[in-house]
């Protein structure tokens, strides 16, 4: 049996990872890892409108994957922790296997080993 401390720990994880569940979001985590942005910056940059990137940042800032901090009007963002860019790097490299797999699969099928 799990013990509580362990499934604290997953809770926690799966928080993270339902909050880069979504490709605006992942969007914006990517472009936030070049550098810190305003809200207006990174709604242009993303070519959505402005309330909607701010209820996504705070999806992204409620998980504690943001920092934030205001100056004037702006409130600018940025990552907290910029590994999370490793966790893509390996999402890709599990798309690139599976994009393989797929490809082999088709050339045995179309010259009839697949059969």
């Amino acid at each position: 049996m799990m013990n509580e401390e362990r499934r604290k720990a997953y809770k926690m994880r799966a928080q993270i990872v339902k909050a880069l569940a979504h490709p605006l979001r992942l969007e914006i985590v990517e472009l936030l890892a070049k550098g810190e942005r305003c809200v207006e910056d990174i709604a242009k940059a993303v070519d959505v409108k402005r309330a909607t990137v701010s209820r996504h940042l705070t999806v992204l800032t409620k998980a504690d994957l943001l920092n934030n901090r205001k100056e004037g009007l702006n409130v600018y963002y940025s990552l907290k922790c910029p590994c999370v860019m490793d966790f893509f790097g390996c999402v890709e490299r599990v798309l690139k296997e599976q994009l393989e797999e797929k490809v082999k699969l088709l050339r045995k099928w179309q010259t009839g080993k697949g059969k």
